[in-house]
């Protein structure tokens, strides 16, 4: 009950305190270290709690497989110019080029521990030295808003490959310490996990799956939690640790591109109940006053985050013909965060006897300082954006009569909006060649949108006739990673496959009758729907110095009506005392000048 309760508490008082900096992961840790031996002493470890621990611990792993997003591996995505003329670098190869250097870097360093008598094990020492936080990294990515950028995509690609690769290394560590050498064992593993990927490929997208995934069934998420315990179970068996059975399991799931709902159902009951425990008993469990009774290990603090520190921005200086040097130096900063590896191979290092119970909660406590001060460092080292208006990028293929009346209602500075259409179809639309610019494509092959600038859009539009054509393309932007994909779907078996992919589905029937609909029940929201000056307007908060502002003492007095305020699943009324929150979206009315103005200001992450 008072792990339960302290982890209900820790984010409330976290809010009030206005820590947010503070990963809340991190503060679970801490309130364990005050409940704990460290601290008041008034829970100790129990069958419940270890059994609900190492759940929790199973499903982070999970959660971070699913955490990969492996359409960031595509090199589809055409290179931009940066603001000083050069030409991006590309992601993938730049990814690759300096975790080579980290892994390098952390060998050296590990030797050099290993020399100076720290720890036993070179190996155990590189996988803790080169490790990222993926956990870390992502949140703070998106609150800086440069996820879909050139080196938001670097950063991104570095932790996702380090994760891999120190998780894969950690199996074998494991595996040849305990099975005796056994390490083609684990083959057995990723064999289980090709067939797996395999079967779930086919019956993903089934009709009978489809009708079994609502109500009391939830067929899908059934299947995620026999997925983890099967490979859980079958990593133990084969003399590996359950940890890599339960990331296989997440990234097989996250292969298999699960829909939003899912994925969110899933971290709603990791984070929400098993992680936390988790977390907390890692500080109940910790003596941290017996860390400060040897001063070598004292010692070892400071060295080992300066060791974490120079194998992350040394390699990332691979990045200077690009980026100037704040950019550079709150990359290597961030990729220092270190958090739920580190845990994990620590705890195996003391199972093993190959470091001591103090070791482990010296990592443990250098992982904690690390995420604490590199999000912080990063936030405040990487370089604003210059103010100016933000244009999103929409691409629409298919010329007709309606797209060519969206194209006329959007047309301002606040978009940019591109045609596609096909050679042989093209003629059909001659008069339209004066008033759009319609790019022409061969077909509407990946090989075709491949070689345009479609997948750099912030918004795409599949609009064509051909509705089997539509999904096939909306499915690959969607793979692609582009942010919003809205298709025209006519059916509703399409719409439906295509609503748990996360794509934005519209029909001409399904239009035509809701509009009808409004003209009759209520013909003056019909006229707000249709007036420019008086439409309603949806903008996304995303500039971090509105957080926590009451609309009452909102700094912007132009010509606008706060309507509705969407925040997760949740539609909020506004009125005086509601507070604005970061990735809120506000469905706002008024003037075209004053929305574009509060678009600007609220959009924009400065």
């Amino acid at each position: 009950m008072i792990v339960i309760v302290v982890a209900l508490l820790t984010p409330i008082l976290l809010h009030r305190l206005k820590l947010n900096v503070i990963p809340i992961v991190v503060a679970e840790i801490l309130m364990g270290l005050i409940i704990g031996k460290s601290g008041l002493n008034v829970v100790s470890e129990d069958m419940w709690l270890e059994t609900l621990s190492t759940l929790g611990f199973i499903f982070l792993m999970f959660l971070s497989g699913l955490e990969i997003d492996f359409s960031a591996f595509s090199n589809k995505k055409k290179r931009e110019k940066l603001p000083n003329g050069k030409s991006e670098p590309n992601p993938f190869n730049a990814s690759m080029l300096i975790f080579v250097g980290i892994f390098i870097l952390s060998i050296l360093l590990s030797y050099c521990f290993v020399w100076a008598g720290f720890v036993d094990s070179i190996f155990l020492m590189t996988i803790i030295i080169s490790t990222i936080s993926l956990g870390v990294v992502v949140p703070t990515l998106k609150e800086a808003n440069i996820m879909k950028s050139a080196v938001g995509q670097i950063i991104l690609l570095v932790a996702v490959i380090a994760d891999l690769a120190t998780m894969i290394m950690l199996a074998i560590f494991a595996s040849v310490h305990e099975s005796g050498g056994n390490t083609w064992l684990l083959l057995v593993l990723f064999a289980a996990g090709v067939l797996l990927y395999a079967a779930g490929r086919r019956f993903k997208n089934n009709k009978i799956m489809d009708s079994l995934s609502r109500g009391t069934v939830q067929i899908g998420t059934r299947a995620v939690f026999a997925l983890i315990i099967f490979l859980v179970a079958l990593s133990e068996s084969v003399g590996a640790e359950n940890i890599l059975g339960a990331f296989l399991a997440g990234v097989l799931v996250s292969l298999l591109s699960p829909n939003e709902e899912l994925v969110h159902q899933l971290d709603s009951f990791g984070y929400g109940f098993l992680i936390p425990i988790f977390f907390v008993m890692i500080g109940v469990k910790m003596d941290i006053w017996s860390l400060f009774t040897d001063p070598k290990l004292l010692l070892f603090i400071p060295l080992l985050l300066v060791a974490l520190l120079a194998s992350k921005l040394i390699p990332i200086f691979y990045l200077k013909k690009w980026y100037d040097m704040k950019t550079i130096v709150a990359s290597g900063f961030l990729l220092t965060s270190t958090l739920s590896l580190v845990i994990a191979a620590a705890a195996i290092g003391e199972r093993m006897n190959i470091i001591s119970a103090q070791m482990n909660g010296i990592f443990i406590l250098v992982a904690i300082i690390s995420c604490i001060i590199t999000p912080i460092v990063f936030k405040k080292l990487f370089p604003k954006e210059a103010v100016g208006e933000k244009v999103i990028h929409v691409s629409i293929i298919g010329v007709n009569q309606v797209t060519m009346q969206v194209y006329q209602d959007l047309k301002s500075s606040l978009y940019k909006v591109t045609f596609y259409h096909r050679k042989q179809e093209k003629q059909d639309f001659t008069i339209a060649d004066s008033l759009f610019e319609i790019s022409e494509l061969d077909q509407y092959s990946q090989e075709s949108l491949v070689q345009t600038d479609i997948l750099l859009s912030d918004i795409v539009v599949v609009s064509t006739s051909d509705t089997e054509k539509n999904a096939e393309m909306g499915l690959f932007f969607k793979e692609a990673g582009v942010d919003r994909v809205i298709c025209r779907a006519e059916d509703i078996e399409n719409e439906e496959a295509l609503r748990r992919e996360g794509i934005e589905i519209f029909s001409m029937l399904s239009s035509t009758k809701t509009l009808l609909s409004a003209l009759i029940q209520s013909p003056s929201i019909f006229s707000l729907l249709g007036n420019n000056e008086t439409a309603l307007h949806e903008i996304t908060l995303k500039n971090k110095d509105f957080e926590g502002i009451t609309l009452r003492t909102f700094p912007f007095t132009g010509d606008v009506i706060f309507v509705r305020i969407f925040r997760g699943n949740d539609s909020v009324v506004p009125h005086g005392d509601t507070e604005l929150h970061y990735n809120d979206h506000l469905i706002v009315t008024g003037s075209e000048e004053y929305v574009k103005e509060l678009k600007n200001k609220l959009e924009f992450c400065r």
